[in-house]
């Protein structure tokens, strides 16, 4: 079995109360994980080798989502950006 280790730096999203900043963290965490759970998702990877910097650019966001929903959005960004 293979490992995935996916270190974010930083991430910038601009916009948002600093209030719903843990929200957003676990929305993106937990999709994440479910995303990069899956075998094609790691064999994917596995055959990007590593990636210093992904840039995604704009993601549409709804005017009122919760926290939690912001996370899961910016991680599907990510997993588009890392086409997996």
């Amino acid at each position: 079995m293979k490992r995935v280790v996916l270190h974010i730096d930083s991430l910038v999203l601009k916009g948002f109360r600093y209030e719903d900043r843990h929200g957003i963290a676990e929305g993106l965490q937990q999709e994440l994980s479910r995303m990069l759970a899956d075998p094609q998702a790691a064999q994917q990877l596995t055959a990007s080798g590593d990636m210093p910097r992904l840039r995604i650019g704009n993601i549409s966001i709804g005017q009122n989502s919760k926290p939690q929903r912001v996370g899961s959005q910016v991680a599907q960004g990510i997993g588009k950006g890392m086409k997996i």
